[in-house]
């Protein structure tokens, strides 16, 4: 399964960050394939391709706040999670989102 996610925080500061990276530990422990894309204060970074977004099994936005440009993902399977419940615990927020993981 290929999974995408995009993680922001009112702030980009932090928790932006935070969230990215334990959706990636969370997922390697798994056995999943994720790209985490993180809007914050530098802007966006690791941003998701058109290509990579068209072959995702699974768009994951971790955030409380308006994305920016979640136009992108129209058509796409889209999960919208609180950025709290990824930072609490992400291998739990994959295993409800992803089937099988």
């Amino acid at each position: 399964m290929k999974i995408l996610a995009v993680t922001a925080c009112p702030t980009g500061i932090a928790h932006t960050y935070m969230a990215a990276e334990a959706l990636q530990k969370a997922a390697d422990k798994l056995g999943l394939k994720i790209k985490v894309e993180t809007q914050g204060a530098m802007g966006l970074e690791n941003v998701l391709t058109a290509r990579e977004i068209a072959s995702a099994d699974l768009v994951l936005i971790a955030s409380d706040i308006e994305i920016e440009q979640k136009e992108r993902f129209l058509g796409c399977n889209v999960r919208q999670v609180s950025l709290e419940s990824v930072l609490l615990d992400a291998a739990a927020v994959l295993k409800a989102t992803t089937p099988g993981a």
